[in-house]
Parts: C-alpha cells; structure tokens; sequence
C-alpha cells in the first residue's frame, strides 16, 4: 500500500491483492451472519434523467411526496443525483458553475436551491423530511476532493491533514474534471472518513459514487469509501458508477458495495447507433439483455449488478442526456425493460419526472406480481439454449422461489417483427406435461396445456406464472 509516494518495489498488486484478503478475513467473516445492508435490490427514484444538475429542494420534495404514496410496493429510497452543490447549474463550463464548498473543502448544498440548508446543517432538514415520509434519503458525489479546496490547501476534519496531502493530482475524472482523485494514504482516507462523518450526520441512507466503477475504475478509492462508511456506524448503501464495470472485478465490487452499474448510461431507445464500435454511450433496452445475463451469477442478497436508471415516463425539465421531452420508449418497450429488469434483479431505480408522469405507467410501475420476482426471496436465470426458431427473435429468462423449480418464465420479443410462440414448456427448462398459466401484465389466465401458444409483439414480453397466479 502507498502512502505519500512511497515506492512499493513493484508488489502493488500483489499487496492490492493480500489487502482484499485481509479485509475479506477481517470484515466479511464478521459480518457473515449478519443481515445484508441491501437484502433485496434498491428500489426508488433517483433525479438525474429528469432534472440534470438543477434539482431544487421543491422538486426533490414534490417526486419524493409521489414516491411515498408508493412506499407500499417497495419504491423506498429518494437519490439527488450530480449537481446540489452547484450555484449555477446550467453554466457550459465546469469552471462557471460555482462549487460551494465547507471551510474543510467538502461539497454543501446551495440555499438558494436548498432553502432548508440556509441553517448551515447541510442536507440534515431535506433528509429528516424525506425520512418523515417513510424514504431513504441519498445523494451523488463524483469520487475525489475539489480542486479549490486543494489549491486552498484547507484542513481535513477530524485529522492533522491538508487538502493537498490527499489529492491524485493525476487521477482526474475524464468527463467531469473538478476533482482530482483521492490519494491511496493516510490522507486520503481521512479526507473519506469526513464526507462520511459529514453524511452520516445529514442523515444519508444511498451513496452514489461516480467516476469509480469505470473509465477509470479506481480500487483504492472504491476500498476507501467502503472503509469510511464502516467508520461512521451507520448503513449506507454504496452504489458504484458508471458502467460498464469489468467482471474481471466482480470479487471486489461485491465485496465493498452494494450495487454497481454493469452498463453505460442506459436512455430512452431500443438501441442506439453506436459506429464506433469501442463506444458503449448511451447504450438502450436491447443492450440490457446481454450484461445482465453476463452477471447473473453474482446476484445475490446485499450484491446487485446494476442496468442503470429506468428512464420512464418525463424527462423534464432538464434531461441529464439530450433535450428535454416525453421518453422515446413504447409502453412495450417501457413494459419490456420493467420485467427485464424485476426478473434479473437489477436495481429498480426511476429515473423520469414522477409530477408528470404518464397515466398509463405508475399503474405499470404498481404490478405487485412483477415487482415480487424482483424483491422476493427468489432466484433467476436466462435460458441459454431455445428452440431453432425463436434463438434469434427472442430472450427467456425463468424466475423460482429459492430452492424450488422455476414457476415463472418471460419471453421477450427483440425483433422488429411478432414472433409467434409454439413450444412446449420443457424447451425454456420448465417441468414438462400440462400447465395452466397466468400473464402478470393482462391477468389473463390459461387452462392448462403442454406448452406455449401465444404471439408478441415486436418489443414486447410474455411474462406467465405456471400453475397459479399472483403471489411471490
């Protein structure tokens, strides 16, 4: 391990390496019995799709009023993603948009769009509202200390450390350049350690940290991170962005958060022109299929691969992405990514404006049935192997309560075209002879037969219960 430039001799990754170990001994065989900090994926809403870098105070609250109504169903947990910290949020240049920063060089919320932070307590008031709507309150930092406060050289609380002792001046973030990285020293950590001791007095519950999880994925301040949250004694979820995360770091991922993105910025579209080929943004629903299929074996309790925002319904007023206007997805494609997304047990993370959102989608979003094979007690998998004749129009993922045979299979048209179904139930790895089965979108139930006989439209799924309707 570094510390202040120290050379290692050449055993960086070999220490690296005996570092996760020890932690894996040290913290995860403490922990082993205990609950996990995210038991089932997160769901909730998160402001970025919809606001960018301009969410306000009033915004956040009328989205997070709308989200508590649907606290019954799962939907939990209220994110202000990138841009809280900013005087002016829609200036052009980084350099221009007014950073307000503690005399400890850490990001606070503007009162001018934080009217509740005019008590110098930061986030503490927006937080203890959103926690009296029975939500989870997080917040999105870029992974790093502002370069202000490096060229100011300000203390770091809680430690006999300055700004610049903890700074990778080398270790900037490729498309948002007001950090520089945190250094892997004693310094570094205690510069952490006080944006946790910070949040955690704010009262935060979801931590979302970008430019960490790729270009560039960043080890020591991922570990560093983790660290500091243990410190402060309070269960903050850790979500790692962006994507997509290389699986050849699945092991590390796991071990210190809770979800990490395993695509790049998911939008409002099927696909999208990508012509050169090493470009993976924005990537759309059909991307999905493929990386969430690539990470299935590392889905497990308080461990979620995560497809990135829903990008549903308004994207108003400010889209994070493009120019402000209703999603391009169809209701079958907006239906397709929903159970796409329950059925592999991807975070369920809104992304779109909830004031204004379509009539047709907060009942899509209320289907207690498809949310269940998301945050039940259940296990999933896509079906590598299909008949001849669907193997290039179709997807198949089957879903099972844990340690019982799958009872619930979605087939998902991915071409342009219907696809008519004709299989029996044993050619998507189910229990063969007759079933009967229920659509958990129509309600529609079927008598039993020997397999499948049904027709989708282009885009669109199949989402059928064997056997019974409703429940987990």
């Amino acid at each position: 391990m570094r510390r202040f430039g120290r050379d290692d001799g050449g055993l960086g990754p070999w220490l690296k390496c005996l570092a996760i170990a020890l932690s894996t001994l040290l913290f995860g065989t403490a922990v082993a019995t205990a609950a996990p900090l995210a038991p089932t994926p997160p769901m909730g809403w998160n402001s970025w799709d919809a606001y960018g870098f301009t969410i306000s105070e009033a915004q956040f609250k009328a989205n997070a009023a709308l989200l508590a109504k649907m606290r019954p169903l799962g939907w939990n947990t209220a994110v202000i993603d990138e841009g809280w910290y900013m005087a002016n949020p829609l200036a052009d240049k980084l350099e221009t948009r007014q950073y307000l920063l503690d005399g400890f060089g850490r990001l606070m919320p503007v009162p001018a769009r934080f009217p509740s932070a005019s008590d110098g307590k930061g986030l503490k008031g927006l937080a203890d509202w959103t926690h009296a709507q029975g939500l989870k309150f997080g917040i999105h930092i870029v992974r790093g200390i502002p370069k202000a406060a490096v060229e100011a050289n300000v203390p770091i609380e809680g430690s006999s450390f300055h700004a610049a002792d903890a700074a990778d001046r080398a270790a900037t973030c490729p498309w948002d350049d007001a950090n520089y990285g945190i250094a892997d020293n004693e310094a570094g950590q205690a510069y952490y350690n006080s944006l946790l001791r910070q949040y955690a007095a704010w009262g935060v519950d979801f931590l979302k940290v970008d430019c960490i999880a790729d270009h560039p994925y960043r080890s020591s301040e991922i570990r560093q991170i983790a660290q500091a949250i243990r410190t402060v004694g309070r269960p903050v979820i850790l979500s790692l962005s962006p994507g997509p995360t290389n699986i050849s770091h699945a092991a590390e991922v796991k071990h210190y958060a809770q979800m990490w993105r395993i695509m790049d910025d998911m939008w409002d579209a099927w696909t999208f022109p990508h012509p050169d080929p090493s470009t993976t943004f924005p990537n759309g629903v059909r991307n999905a299929f493929d990386k969430l299929a690539e990470w299935n074996a590392h889905v497990a309790p308080g461990s979620w691969p995560d497809a990135d925002m829903l990008p549903f319904g308004s994207l108003f007023p400010h889209a994070g992405w493009g120019a402000p206007r209703h999603s391009r997805l169809t209701q079958a494609e907006t239906r397709t990514a929903f159970t796409l997304w329950s059925i592999a047990r991807s975070p369920l993370i809104l992304g779109g404006n909830l004031t204004e959102a379509d009539p047709w989608l907060l009942p899509l979003l209320s289907n207690r049935a498809v949310i269940a094979l998301n945050q039940g007690d259940r296990t999933s998998r896509p079906v590598e192997t299909l008949p001849a004749d669907l193997a290039s129009a179709a997807k198949v993922w089957v879903s099972a309560l844990r340690g019982a045979a799958p009872d619930t299979v979605a087939i998902f048209n991915v071409s342009e075209a219907p696809l008519a179904v004709r299989a029996p139930w044993s050619a998507f790895g189910l229990r063969a002879g007759p079933r009967a089965a229920c659509d958990l979108w129509t309600g529609k139930a079927n008598g039993a037969a020997a397999g499948i006989h049904l027709t989708i439209a282009p885009h669109d799924v199949a989402l059928l219960r064997l056997d019974r309707c409703g429940g987990r």
